[in-house]
């Protein structure tokens, strides 16, 4: 989910820009960039941590697999993934580990998101992410937007997962639910499901990360190493030259056509 108003940015391109290797800046300032050098691999980089990447599944409110995700992959700038392996590393110590839905998002994914956003129809994943909501409302209400934070490499959305119960730790709330309920400070929460958002907020943000308000499971590293640039090369183990060490990849287990573990996922129409 996006939460960043579309007028705040310049319109978005009809094909992305630098996909070529080369930086290039458009009349706001905003630099777009196909150098990966900065990046590296989370399932090396934190290897504790699960990836369950819903853009690359169709499990996500568009229904489909998103452009730009060539792989079941997360990257991150190398600044964020060192702060979220601390943060993982002080949960494993309390029986957690993070499960992550999504982090570098490359701009083809964003101009996926707009597409679809402004056609009619398509509109099978509506039950399970926006069920209250009309699609043509979510790019006017600020869920769908011309610009991501996560393109600029330093932003993830995650959850925890319990390693006592072998289950993802209820949050009150899905992942990308276009409602109050991913509010942080949603009221209908219970007693537990309150204390395991804090949880995960306390921690993300004593190693260096923001939360926003509306999305539980979003975080951002407050001193992000590219705060003005967006890049445009694709979530793929190819696109990074230095992954980030040796470790085995510790990416959650799908079924072929790249959908949520069976046993987790919603029932389909």
């Amino acid at each position: 989910m996006l939460l960043f108003p579309g007028a705040a940015f310049p319109a978005p391109e009809r094909h992305s820009p630098a996909v070529s290797g080369k930086t290039v800046r458009d009349s706001g300032g905003v630099s777009f960039s196909a150098d990966a050098s900065g990046f590296v691999l989370l399932s090396r980089a934190v290897p504790d941590a699960i990836l369950e990447i819903r853009y690359y599944s169709t499990y996500n409110f568009v229904g489909r697999r998103i452009d730009g995700y060539e792989e079941p992959e997360a990257l991150l700038t190398r600044e964020a993934a060192a702060r979220l392996r601390e943060v993982s590393d002080e949960l494993v110590k309390k029986g957690y580990r993070l499960k992550i839905f999504d982090a570098y998002r490359p701009q083809s994914a964003v101009d996926h998101f707009m597409r679809w956003a402004k056609t009619p129809g398509e509109a099978a994943m509506k039950p399970y992410f926006y069920p209250d909501l009309d699609k043509a409302v979510l790019f006017r209400e600020g869920f769908i937007a011309a610009r991501s934070g996560h393109t600029r490499g330093s932003a993830v959305d995650l959850t925890l997962f319990d390693m006592a119960s072998g289950k993802e730790v209820d949050m009150g709330g899905r992942f990308d639910w276009f409602g109050a309920e991913s509010h942080q400070d949603f009221r209908g929460l219970t007693a537990a499901q309150r204390a395991s958002r804090k949880l995960l907020r306390d921690v993300m943000t004593a190693h260096g990360f923001r939360a926003i308000s509306k999305e539980w499971w979003h975080f951002s590293l407050q001193n992000e190493p590219y705060p003005r640039t967006y890049f445009t090369f694709p979530v793929s183990s190819r696109a990074v030259s230095d992954p980030g060490g040796s470790a085995e990849n510790s990416r959650a287990s799908c079924d072929p056509d790249g959908g949520l573990p069976a046993e987790n996922r919603e029932p389909r129409q």
